[in-house]
């Protein structure tokens, strides 16, 4: 009884001190969970130690065998850099996980993990691909052997993976007249690259195409130290597309924004998702906000965003004592008194409040087209100056608005009220709005404050970017001008298609929005 008794114990002893036992693998049993492989030096000698305590000298010298790194690859030549394309979500292609995921760098498919269990080991057996990059640490491994790659060779991969500036590097870029080749042989200018069209996402290409131009909020995220510190992914897939944008060694001549998409459709709820139209005016506005909400710091309201675009209006309301004390009759808008900042001064049997708001953007009015007909049968589109739009304000029935800008913005941001609804359809304004490209004088239409002491009134501004609607609404598409500032060239571009155009036709599309820059 005793021998039998003590038989199991000592099989439990010799399969635990067995050399040859092995730890047993729990987490990776199911090859869809996510298996994180992790490739930091300290994971890996503390998991080489904790195997090669259980495994023994031979163990230990055929495991430190298998992970020395070497620069002698025989696979290197099996690189295919023309299917490389890492603008796509870092998706295992397999188990549709985010963790832990390479890139085959012979056929372009994204892998999860290298160990033994792993779709990227199992893929390098199978189809005899051996050169695998980790999408987060930029780490080059060959499979199945497991160890590290150092050859220089593989550095530009590493710069298309993620692209990088310095300092320098930043301040030169409207300096450089360069072009670039990419691997088919074709030329695109950096920061002038065409962006992929996924489904109706043109609204999103003209955005993005717009503010490039600005050229402290391009500098910005060009350096990812300046946003380190934020969590946000929207911050961040920002950061990456403004870096694929302007990268001078990128493998091809676009850049898909498709890593942007899907941050910007988890942000907004899918209130701007693919495969839906929407409005670059509303996409614009929420952007900024977001962009401003996640990267402002705790002790100042403070951003790249208002740096750049934030401007203050002063609105005086002018509305009849009669209309007041009818809503307070009513028990309608108790509070519209107390909602001045500044006061409200009653005389003449008009109430006056004055408030002043901060604004990233200005909305314009335009005159209504014609209702009726000419002699020749067709309705005249007619024509006015972006200068009478600015200077005319729109006055809401019952009350009189009056607007003052108190400070302007580095960069202006207008939007052309071009789409109404009615009560059965929106309907579009097809009145062309002429503008000037260079030397938009703000002084000469509306009031502005008196500048300070040893300071100049900065009120000339320049176009940098106009972005037009062609089409009717819900059908139509959208496409930018923008300059470019090292040769002061003007380009057009539709999601793909950039092409050179000249500064005369500009002014002669239907602007629906323009970014002007002021002249310091």
């Amino acid at each position: 009884m005793e021998s039998e008794k003590g038989a199991p114990k000592r099989r439990r002893v010799i399969e635990h001190d067995s050399p040859s036992a092995s730890p047993s693998p729990q987490i990776i049993d199911n090859p869809l969970v996510p298996y994180n492989d992790a490739d930091d030096e300290e994971d890996d000698e503390r998991r080489e130690y904790s195997n090669l305590s259980r495994a023994g000298e031979y163990g230990q010298e055929k495991r430190r065998s298998q992970i020395e790194p070497r620069e002698d690859c025989p696979y290197l030549d099996t690189v295919n850099r023309q299917v490389l394309d890492f603008d796509f979500e870092r998706f295992c292609s397999v188990s549709l996980s985010n963790l832990n995921v390479y890139a085959c760098l012979v056929c372009g498919k994204y892998y999860q993990g290298r160990g033994k269990k792993s779709h990227a080991y199992t893929h390098s057996l199978e189809a005899g691909h051996h050169v695998y990059i980790n999408l987060q640490t930029e780490k080059v491994y060959c499979l199945p052997d497991g160890y590290e790659i150092i050859d220089p060779s593989l550095d530009d991969i590493r710069h298309v993976l993620n692209p990088r500036f310095t300092r320098d590097q930043v301040e030169q870029l409207d300096k450089n007249r360069q072009w670039s080749r990419a691997l088919d042989g074709s030329d695109y200018l950096p920061g002038m690259v065409g962006l992929n069209n996924i489904k109706e996402t043109d609204f999103v290409n003209v955005t993005i195409q717009s503010l490039m131009r600005v050229t402290p909020l391009r500098n910005f995220f060009l350096i990812p130290e300046n946003y380190q510190h934020c969590r946000s992914p929207l911050v961040h897939r920002f950061g990456e597309l403004t870096r694929k944008i302007w990268h001078a060694r990128n493998f091809k001549g676009q850049v898909s924004p498709h890593e942007f998409l899907q941050a910007v459709m988890k942000a907004s709820k899918k209130r701007f998702r693919i495969g839906q139209q929407s409005d670059p005016v509303e996409f614009m506005a929420w952007l900024l906000n977001t962009l401003h909400a996640d990267l402002r710091t705790l002790k100042k309201n403070n951003s790249i965003i208002y740096e750049c675009f934030q401007g203050e209006l002063e609105v005086v309301k002018e509305t009849p004592s009669k209309v007041i004390t009818d809503k307070k009759e009513n028990g309608d808008d108790q509070n519209s008194i107390q909602k001045s900042t500044d006061g409200g001064n009653e005389h003449d049997d008009v109430v006056t409040e004055t408030s002043r708001m901060p604004f990233l953007m200005l909305g314009l009015d335009l005159p209504p087209p014609p209702l009726f007909k000419d002699v020749m049968e067709k309705n005249i589109i007619p024509q006015v100056l972006v200068a009478f739009c600015i200077s005319d304000g729109s006055c809401p029935p019952l009350a009189r608005m009056k607007y003052r800008v108190t400070r302007l913005p580095h960069y202006l941001i207008l939007h052309m009220q071009r789409f109404k609804k009615n009560n059965f359809f929106i309907e579009k304004n097809p009145t062309l709005v002429n503008f000037p490209v260079k030397n938009l004088e703000l002084k000469d239409y509306i009031p502005l404050p008196m500048p300070k002491e040893n300071e100049r009134l900065r009120s000339k501004y320049d176009l940098i970017a106009n972005i037009v609607h062609d089409g009717k609404p819900k059908e139509g598409f959208y496409r930018v001008f923008v300059q470019r500032k090292s040769e002061e060239l003007w380009y057009e571009m539709q999601d793909l298609h950039v092409s050179e155009t000249l500064p005369q036709m500009v002014a002669l599309s239907e602007a629906y929005v323009q970014i002007y820059e002021q002249q310091q």
